[in-house]
């Protein structure tokens, strides 16, 4: 089972696909896409590791994800990867369109065969007005595209808000 799941800042995604994790009772391996480059996301990324099993296995990959997912993907296993949004952000910022459109194309391929249970959060950006600012633009237009692309590779899609999970598509179990 594949599972994305959406949300703004603070709508509860994070919290709601450990919980998913949580409740399939198989070994985790949590794939954290974020840098700690400040004191604000190294807070958050302290917050996010404190109520996180201690048994969970940690893989941490800011630009490689396809790689991780096909290391680690397999059958009686769950993959957490947190967050697109944030792997994507270090992607563009890397300044490389070659590693950009080879990185995202290897992982709609391999998500699209890899096995186990896959769960992935990222943020909702494009319910809003068009940002100011070529690269603001370009990033809300990849993650649309982004998200539709891996929206049709999962069995479900749920967006949170509020809080509160709200079904977009598949079953909540």
């Amino acid at each position: 089972m594949k599972t994305l799941i959406l949300g703004g800042v603070r709508s509860g995604k994070s919290r709601l696909a450990e919980q998913l994790a949580k409740q399939r009772g198989l070994p985790v391996t949590f794939i954290a896409t974020a840098s700690a480059q400040d004191g604000e996301m190294q807070a958050r990324i302290a917050a996010h590791r404190a109520r996180r099993p201690e048994q969970w296995q940690l893989v941490e990959e800011p630009l490689r994800l396809a790689g991780v997912i096909g290391q680690h993907a397999q059958p009686g296993r769950c993959l957490l990867v947190d967050c697109l949004t944030l792997w994507l952000t270090n992607l563009l910022l890397a300044g490389d369109e070659t590693l950009f459109r080879a990185q995202r194309s290897a992982l709609l391929d391999g998500l699209a065969t890899a096995p186990g249970e896959i769960i992935l959060v990222s943020n909702e950006t494009n319910m809003g007005i068009v940002p100011l600012g070529e690269l603001s633009r370009r990033y809300c237009d990849e993650a649309g595209t982004l998200h539709q692309e891996i929206a049709r590779r999962c069995e479900r899609v749920i967006l949170t808000v509020a809080g509160l999970p709200h079904l977009l598509k598949g079953e909540l179990e």
